[in-house]
């Protein structure tokens, strides 16, 4: 799929270089007016396809749940960091350098995308139990939320609403940043349960968070972030993306109005599932008994791993509590792009508060939403004080019915998740397998083992015909494959 990738990215370049006569980036600026609109459509879609391959959006995302439980963790922390969010750099170059004036319906369509990315690449990660697929699926999907952004953008500048294109960049950008910074936490931490345990499945964990004190906590710290739960980082970020959506009431056109309405629920649905599958991640690794003896075992990685870990954790904290010092610096870059700078009009003074733009929407102060949370936890906890002043913490022995507690009482990823594969079953498809083995034929059960599996349905429908067509073809052509140098060094003079 590189290969891929690079063949549109290169054609939509020279089709450029045909214009600008050159490959600077400043001529393609100065010609973007003279590229005829049917030339431009044409680039347009090189460049989804081209970039789109790179930034994982689907149904382009086939290498991204390969590649990162294969990775090392420290280059997943690369991959989805940083990597990935180059191909970001290349719509933004072309769709607001390059290719201006863009029509309207180009936003929809990157729109779309990234909302059809952020909902499946949610869904497919819910159904993870291999602890670096579900995070490659959910780069997935926030790689969504940021084109979602970007396509939001697209559209107000379109129609020259150019305070709410900025607006919508910055909330694309800003969600670009918090995602690099999460993102590496919950593969830094996945690396370190990795290391401890030798397994990736959360199945075979459970307990965790009694012997690895400190990467559970980070971990927590993470998912909460990716879970857009205030007031961390992927909170305000996608906070600012809502108001973006529902200031798509400003739009002249009625269809884009109920465009925007739409992709505004799904990301809200989203969100919420985002939660639950952290809730699945954390949930099920961490917590009830151990359910292997990797799990047993594990013991904190080495201080030097967690130190890094602290620093993103502290991160996600910081660029929640206080978003207008990381706009400032965005809206640099947003100035450059729209030549409009609205950060007085979405941020006060003192730094710590962001508006609305549209003075029909709501204002969100993350220290005072904090602070209040604090004293209301406080008033909380004193009320309990007050009115049961013996109150202490007690234990007591869980009760299973006279049987000993055991791991394989606690609940499974597997269970968690089957709801979910029985609610989106038309696009899981699921398939299972249970054999049951007796010690007394009919009466007592031995064994049941239980298989259960999605289908793929774009590897199945979409991947695997063109693989198969490739291979024929591959296999009709062998016969130039002679094994003699010379033969290919004549081929090479040809």
């Amino acid at each position: 799929m590189a290969h891929i990738s690079a063949v549109f990215i290169a054609v939509a370049f020279f089709i450029m270089h045909a214009y600008a006569s050159s490959f600077s980036f400043d001529d393609f600026r100065h010609i973007s007016a003279q590229v005829p609109e049917i030339y431009k459509n044409i680039v347009f879609f090189l460049v989804i396809v081209g970039f789109g391959i790179k930034a994982g959006i689907f149904p382009l995302h086939l290498w991204l749940p390969l590649a990162h439980p294969a990775a090392p963790s420290n280059v997943s922390m690369i991959m989805s960091g940083v990597m990935i969010k180059m191909a970001i750099y290349g719509f933004i170059r072309f769709y607001f350098e390059f290719l201006t004036p863009c029509p309207p319906w180009w936003g929809i369509v990157i729109l779309l995308i990234g909302t059809t990315s952020t909902i499946l690449g949610v869904l497919y990660a819910l159904m993870e139990h291999d602890i670096k697929t579900l995070l490659a699926y959910h780069s997935v999907e926030n790689i969504g939320i940021i084109l979602m952004g970007i396509g939001l953008s697209m559209i107000f500048k379109s129609y020259n609403l150019m305070a709410l294109s900025s607006l919508a960049m910055i909330a694309g950008l800003y969600h670009l940043i918090n995602h690099t910074v999460f993102k590496c936490l919950l593969f830094g931490c996945a690396g370190n349960i990795y290391y401890s345990t030798h397994t990736k499945n959360i199945e075979e964990l459970g307990g965790l968070i009694k012997r690895l004190q400190i990467t559970a906590p980070l971990f927590l710290v993470g998912a909460l972030s990716i879970s857009a739960i205030p007031p961390l980082n992927g909170f305000m970020s996608e906070w600012l993306i809502f108001q973006s959506i529902l200031n798509g009431f400003s739009l002249p056109s009625v269809f884009f109005k109920i465009i925007t309405v739409i992709c505004g629920a799904i990301l809200a649905l989203a969100g919420a599932l985002a939660a639950t599958c952290f809730i699945k991640a954390f949930g099920i690794s961490f917590l009830a008994l151990p359910r292997s003896e990797h799990a047993k075992r594990a013991k904190e990685v080495p201080i030097i791993m967690l130190v890094s870990m602290g620093f993103l954790a502290s991160l996600c904290v910081f660029m929640g509590l206080f978003p207008a010092r990381i706009m400032t610096t965005i809206n640099q870059v947003n100035t450059h792009l729209l030549g409009t700078n609205i950060i007085s009009a979405i941020t006060t003074y003192d730094w710590l508060q962001t508006k609305a733009i549209h003075t029909n929407f709501t204002e969100l102060s993350p220290k005072s939403a904090t602070v209040f949370g604090l004293i209301l936890l406080a008033i909380t906890f004193g009320v309990l004080t007050i009115l049961r002043p013996g109150f202490r913490k007690k234990i007591y022995e869980t009760w299973t019915c006279g049987i000993s507690p055991e791991p394989r009482f606690g609940y499974t990823a597997t269970a968690f998740t089957k709801p979910f594969k029985v609610i989106f079953s038309n696009l899981y498809r699921p398939r299972r397998e249970i054999s049951t083995t007796y010690a007394v034929p009919k009466y007592f059960v031995k064994s049941i083992t239980y298989i259960g599996e999605i289908t793929p349905i774009f590897e199945k429908y979409f991947y695997n015909p063109i693989s198969s067509y490739v291979l024929n073809i591959s296999n009709k052509v062998r016969w130039v494959h002679t094994g003699s140098i010379h033969v290919y060094l004549a081929y090479i003079f040809v």
